[in-house]
C-alpha cells in the first residue's frame, strides 16, 4: 500500500477551516417582488452565468427554495414563498408543454429558453415528482454552444491527448469511455465527435437524450415507450452504413454484443459504461457475456474519468513544501522547473461564488491497446492484473494525474480526495 496522495496543508487550525467553510456561501437572489416570468428568467440567467449544470425548485413545508448544481456541489440561489414557488412551478410546466393539473405523477418536460439581449440559448430538460410538501422539480441546462466541446481542454496530459486522439482515428473498433453519472462522459464523447466532424465520415449517434445538435452528425434519440432502445436504435443505424456510431451508454448485454460485433466489423463506436478504472471497463464488458477473445479484438482503447474543481487562480491559499520535495517525487518526470513547491487550497471571493473554485478538469486514465494487453484480455486474465500491465506500459492512473493537477495548482487535495475513491487512490503501483 502506497502513501496518501498528498499531505493535508498544514498552517490552518480547524476552527480557522470552519470560519473559511462557513464564509463559502453563494451568491442569493431575491425574486419575490418579481412576476413568475421575471422571476423564473432571473432564476435560469443566474444558474447559467453561475455555470450551473441543473436548476432544482424544491417544496419545503414552509417555503420552496431554488437551488443550483454548480461544479458538482448543491447550492442555495433563492427562498420564496410556497405560494410564489406554486406559480414558478406551473409557469415552467406551462412553459415545458407538461399537464399542469395533474401533480400527482411524476412528469417530463421540455423548454427551448432563448435569453433577452445577448447569451446563448439553453435547453431545459425538465423532470418533477410528487414529494411531501408539494412538487420538486429538476431543470438540467445544457447551453447550446458546441465551441465548448474541444479535446484540447478536456484535462488530459499530453501524452493521453495523443493517445486518445490515436483511439478514435482508427478505421474501427470500440472505444469505452467510463466513470461515473456526472464524471463528464457525455462532454468526452462529444468533444471526440467533433474532433471527428471533418465532413469526410458518416457519423450517427444514438442518445438518451439528445444533449447538443451538431451540425454534420445524424442524431438519433431513444424511445422506450415505443419499444426501441438502445439495442433495437443501434440495429436500425447499422444498416444505415455509418463510419462512427456514438453510442450514449452501454446497458444490456444485448446492446454490448452488437456493439462489439459492429466495432469488429470496421465501424469505430464510441459508447459509454459504468466502471470505476479503465481495465474495470473490460470487467463489466464480460460481465454482459463478451466472449473475450471478440472482446480482445474489438477494443481499441479505454478512457476512465473523473472532474475536479479547479481553483480560481486569482484567489487561492498557498502553502510552501519546498521543505519537503519528496510530496511530489512520484510524477516529477511530468512537471516544469518550479512546479510542485507549492499546495493550494480555496480561497472564497465574489468572483467564484463564494466557493473558491471558478470551473472544473477531467482527470483521466487512458489505457490503449496493444499486443500485450489483447493476449491478456483474450486469455481472461483479471481487471487488476490488467490495469498493472497497462501501467508497467507507461499509463498514467488515476493517482499520478490527479497528483499532477495538484502539483501544478490546478486543484487542492481535498478536492481530489472528495472526487475519487480512496481506494483507486491508494492503490500500489
Amino acid at each position: 500500500m502506497t502513501a496518501p496522495l498528498v499531505p493535508t496543508p498544514t498552517g490552518m487550525t480547524p476552527a480557522a477551516a470552519a470560519a473559511v467553510a462557513a464564509t463559502m456561501r453563494p451568491q442569493m437572489i431575491d425574486v419575490s417582488r418579481m412576476t413568475p416570468e421575471h422571476a423564473i428568467a432571473a432564476l435560469i440567467n443566474h444558474a447559467v452565468q453561475m455555470g450551473a449544470s441543473d436548476l432544482f425548485i424544491v417544496s419545503n413545508e414552509q417555503h420552496v427554495a431554488a437551488l443550483v448544481r454548480h461544479l458538482g456541489i448543491m447550492l442555495p440561489i433563492s427562498v420564496e414563498s410556497p405560494e410564489s414557488g406554486r406559480r414558478l412551478l406551473t409557469l415552467v410546466r406551462n412553459m415545458a408543454g407538461m399537464d399542469v393539473n395533474d401533480r400527482r405523477r411524476p412528469a417530463d418536460g421540455r423548454w427551448i429558453y432563448i435569453p433577452q439581449g445577448e447569451g446563448d440559448s439553453v435547453d431545459l430538460r425538465i423532470n418533477t415528482v410528487p414529494t411531501m410538501y408539494g412538487e420538486d422539480m429538476a431543470i438540467r441546462l445544457l447551453v447550446r454552444n458546441t465551441a465548448l466541446l474541444d479535446v484540447n481542454k478536456l484535462g488530459l496530459e499530453q501524452s493521453q491527448l495523443a493517445e486518445l486522439r490515436t483511439m478514435i482515428t482508427g478505421p474501427g473498433g470500440l472505444v469505452l469511455i467510463t466513470g461515473p453519472t456526472g464524471s463528464g462522459k457525455t462532454s468526452t464523447l462529444y468533444a471526440s465527435l467533433m474532433y471527428l466532424n471533418d465532413g469526410r465520415k458518416k457519423i450517427n449517434t444514438i442518445e438518451d437524450p439528445i444533449e447538443y445538435a451538431v451540425e454534420g452528425l445524424r442524431q438519433s434519440q431513444v424511445n422506450p415507450v415505443i419499444g426501441m432502445g438502445f439495442a433495437e436504435m443501434l440495429r436500425s443505424v447499422l444498416r444505415q452504413s455509418p463510419d462512427v456510431i456514438m453510442l450514449g451508454e452501454i446497458r444490456d448485454e444485448e446492446t454490448a454484443r452488437t456493439a462489439v460485433h459492429a466495432a469488429n466489423s470496421g465501424i469505430l463506436v464510441l459508447a459509454t459504461l459504468h466502471a470505476p478504472t479503465a481495465a474495470a471497463a473490460i470487467q463489466s464488458m464480460r460481465a454482459y457475456n463478451i466472449p473475450n477473445h471478440f472482446l480482445s479484438v474489438a477494443l481499441r482503447g479505454i478512457l476512465s474519468q473523473r472532474l475536479l474543481r479547479t481553483l480560481d487562480p486569482e484567489n487561492r491559499n498557498e502553502f510552501d513544501i519546498s521543505g519537503a520535495p519528496e510530496t511530489f517525487e512520484e510524477v516529477r518526470k511530468y512537471l516544469a522547473p518550479g512546479e510542485g513547491t507549492k499546495l493550494y487550497a480555496p480561497r472564497p471571493a465574489p468572483g467564484n461564488q463564494m466557493t473558491g473554485y471558478i470551473g472544473r478538469s477531467g482527470v483521466f486514465e487512458v489505457m490503449p491497446m496493444n499486443g500485450e494487453i489483447r493476449s491478456m484480455i483474450a486469455d481472461g486474465e483479471t481487471a487488476r492484473t490488467i490495469r498493472d500491465r497497462a501501467i508497467a506500459d507507461g499509463m498514467l492512473e488515476f493517482r499520478h494525474a490527479a497528483l499532477l493537477k495538484v502539483a501544478r495548482g490546478l486543484t487542492s487535495t481535498e478536492e481530489v480526495f472528495r472526487v475519487i475513491p480512496s481506494e483507486v487512490l491508494l492503490l500500489d503501483d
